[in-house]
């Protein structure tokens, strides 16, 4: 699955041979995921945020019948060109919705995209089914915070403020709470490292104009040059080792279920 759930709100799209070709990481890094959810055959499984469909088609090869949303155009195209037999749609991660619920959401790498994430978490409730699990695995609190400190640091020596950066990384505690809020019980939650290996010399630089397209936007034209070779500067002494780039990754995984209203009531915790 793609970083690319809510692009579209900022107006983005991906560039999905970009991401296959040089950040197929995110994707297979993400598929142990699968083991959390267990997909079966004859169930109905939400790929919340399927990028260009690799672990969409894994859950279908269970047996399961799966659903891929993406907000990229690009890469649900991709998606649609790379597994022609699978379903795939168009459609934005905070206000998606189905007619039929489903047994299971799965999420790799998507809702750190997202700063409103109670609009998700009210999402994911409506489309799951009473006892439906929820399966996700996203940026955590202190993902890139080598990257994310050197983008701010050059980008206010040369643009004179501060920079916006476009992601959420809550910690355990934030989002389970959120969760359990909001009518689904967290049965599994943590947090972890995962330093990532980026490919060639200018691994480092390609992630940027990748997954920080949106600060790299916010410098001036004519000094993006400078500014791209300034951050690698600054991470090079942490994030630079043996001839290759690594992101500072840490990552949040969370195993959910929606509670089942019928079993709040005839237990007696139903409010």
């Amino acid at each position: 699955m793609a970083d690319t759930a809510a692009q579209a709100s900022a107006g983005n799209d991906w560039n999905a041979g970009l991401y296959d070709g040089k950040h197929s990481f995110v994707w297979k890094e993400g598929a142990s995921l699968l083991e959390f959810l267990a997909p079966q055959p004859g169930e109905r499984i939400l790929d919340l945020g399927c990028g260009t469909g690799h672990l969409t088609a894994q859950i279908a090869q269970a047996g399961a019948e799966v659903v891929g949303i993406d907000s990229a155009p690009s890469m649900v195209d991709e998606a649609r060109r790379l597994y022609p037999r699978l379903h795939f749609e168009l459609a934005d991660a905070r206000s998606f919705s189905f007619a039929e619920r489903f047994d299971a959401v799965f999420s790799n790498a998507v809702l750190h995209w997202i700063r409103e994430p109670v609009l998700v978490i009210d999402r994911l409730w409506q489309a799951l089914k009473p006892g439906g699990r929820f399966v996700a695995e996203f940026g955590g609190r202190g993902n890139v915070a080598a990257i994310a400190g050197a983008l701010g640091k050059v980008f206010e020596a040369l643009e004179f403020r501060p920079l916006e950066l476009p992601w959420y990384f809550p910690s355990v505690g934030e989002y389970a709470s959120l969760l359990e809020q909001r009518g689904l019980e967290v049965t599994y939650a943590t947090l972890f490292d995962r330093p990532s290996p980026l490919e060639g010399e200018e691994g480092m630089r390609h992630w940027i104009e990748m997954f920080a397209s949106e600060p790299l936007a916010q410098v001036a034209p004519p000094r993006r040059g400078d500014f791209l070779t300034e951050v690698e500067k600054e991470l090079r002494p942490a994030l630079y080792r043996e001839g290759n780039w690594f992101a500072d990754y840490r990552r949040l995984r969370v195993v959910a279920r929606r509670w089942d209203e019928r079993v709040l009531a005839t237990s007696g915790l139903a409010c």
